[in-house]
C-alpha cells in the first residue's frame, strides 16, 4: 500500500513545491503528476496528434517511455 496525496488548484499556485517539501517531511515519495500530462502534450505535438481523436492522444501516451528517479 502507498500513501498518496493529492493537492488540486490553479496552474502557479504553489501546488508542486508544497507537494515536494510536505512529501520530504513525511519521508514520501512525490511524483509531479503535471509532467506526465507536459510530456503527452509535446509527444502529441510532435506527432501531429488530433487531440479532438481520444484513440490518437491514447496512443501516443500508450508509446511514451516515461521514468521517474525517486528523490
Amino acid at each position: 500500500m502507498y500513501n498518496v496525496l493529492t493537492i488540486d488548484g490553479p496552474s502557479g499556485a504553489g501546488k508542486g513545491t508544497v507537494s515536494r517539501l510536505l512529501a520530504r517531511k513525511l519521508g514520501w515519495q512525490f511524483l509531479d503528476s503535471g509532467s506526465i500530462y507536459r510530456a503527452c502534450a509535446v509527444a502529441c505535438s510532435q506527432q501531429g496528434v488530433n487531440l479532438q481523436q481520444e484513440d490518437q492522444v491514447l496512443q501516443a501516451a500508450n508509446a511514451m517511455d516515461i521514468r521517474f528517479d525517486a528523490t
